[in-house]
């Protein structure tokens, strides 16, 4: 466990430092294996439709409900490593 979360703050740094900027898409989708990794599962009520980047973020996020943290530490490792 201490081995992949070394790794997934590793990824979360390099994801700073990657070579070309990811499309909309992948941006989310890092986000939301982050917040996934990070805090669990969604909490709140979805973002109304004038926010509509918080309302992305929070799809992209909900998306992902009930996905483990390790799960997700390593899905977001995994993809990131994919753009480098």
């Amino acid at each position: 466990m201490a081995d992949l979360k070394a790794r997934f703050e590793q990824a979360v740094a390099e994801s700073k430092q990657l070579p070309e900027k990811p499309d909309n898409m992948t941006l989310l989708k890092i986000y939301a294996l982050y917040k996934q990794a990070s805090a669990g599962d969604v909490d709140g009520k979805r973002p109304g439709f004038t926010d509509m980047v918080g309302r992305a973020k929070w799809d992209a996020w909900n998306g992902l409900k009930g996905t483990s943290a390790d799960d997700a530490m390593q899905d977001y490792i995994d993809l990131i490593e994919s753009l480098k």
